[in-house]
């Protein structure tokens, strides 16, 4: 089948990958233009750029699709379907509708639940016992069209998003190599209008650790902004990135610290921090972290 793909992040990878190995034919990859990155900040390409080009493949990486020679272009390839995932533009109606079978789109949740820009971190923090992936038929609202085949996964109690993140984009790297097996035949489901939520992109601001929240609201916030923009805290004067907890036993004033294991008091109940990041140093696990770094018990997390 002759398939344009637009993708951009890490999570788009894998879809790509699991396209050109099912035997479709790539006619374009399209993608965020390079952006600057490192120190040097030079432009770096996008990990969807990179692996088609290692692959070989065309690739563009427009900054906008809503002009008319961008969408002539678009048109020129002449696919029978785009396959969309995390790609990061706004499709134009002339660009939905270019493909014989439109545009189909990959999202990481159970539509109508967590539309929008942060379906794995919302699904965390909001404590949802599942999510899934969602291939539907693209539309010009968000996150709206009819969905043509979904599956359901249960999200692990102590999962973080980066966790979470891989296993969805493995899972919708396999669904869509399905979606395409049996794309004339299958059946487009509209959403329902009830349960709708919308994911909103994560606010820096979100990031900082609140500790009078009860402990399971600590928890999920902390494992939901894992690894980006990661919770965070301070100790003291120094800036420390919480990456992964687990719920635990113990009370006092919250962010008072507990114990020698880094169990740290919350608005009710504890947390017990199990990844930690000092600034400008790579992360560690609790007990190597609390050996470069201590915390008496007593001492106050704010």
């Amino acid at each position: 089948m002759r398939v344009i793909f637009m993708g951009t992040p890490d999570f788009s990878v894998p879809v790509l990958d699991a396209l050109v190995e099912a035997g479709h034919e790539v006619a374009a990859v399209y993608c965020q233009p390079p952006r600057p990155a490192g120190r040097g900040k030079k432009d770096r390409p996008s990990p969807v750029q990179a692996r088609a080009e290692e692959l070989g493949l065309l690739v563009r990486h427009p900054v906008s699709l809503k002009g008319v020679e961008e969408q002539s272009a678009f048109a020129a390839h002449k696919a029978y379907v785009a396959v969309v995932v995390a790609y990061g533009l706004i499709l134009p109606r002339a660009v939905l509708d270019a493909p014989a079978k439109g545009c189909l789109n990959i999202h990481a949740s159970l539509l109508p639940r967590w539309r929008g820009a942060a379906p794995i971190h919302r699904a965390i923090m909001a404590g949802d016992a599942e999510t899934g992936i969602c291939i539907m038929q693209m539309e010009a609202g968000l996150d709206t069209g009819p969905v043509l085949m979904r599956e359901a996964t249960r999200i692990g109690e102590a999962e973080t998003t980066g966790q979470l993140h891989d296993r969805l984009s493995d899972m919708g790297a396999r669904l869509i190599v399905k979606a395409l097996d049996r794309l004339d035949d299958l059946e487009p489901q509209s959403q329902p209008e009830t349960g709708v939520t919308y994911a909103a992109k994560i606010d820096k601001a979100e990031a900082r650790l609140d500790w009078s929240l009860d402990a399971q609201e600590v928890d999920r916030r902390i494992r939901g902004l894992s690894p980006f923009p990661g919770a965070w805290c301070m100790a003291g004067e120094e800036r420390i990135k919480l990456l992964a907890s687990r719920m635990a036993e113990g009370h006092g004033a919250p962010g008072e610290v507990l114990d020698a294991e880094a169990t740290v008091a919350c608005g009710r109940g504890a947390v017990r921090l199990l990844r930690l990041q000092r600034a400008g140093r790579a992360a560690q696990d609790g007990p190597e972290f609390l050996r470069g770094m201590a915390w008496p018990r007593g001492s106050r997390l704010e």
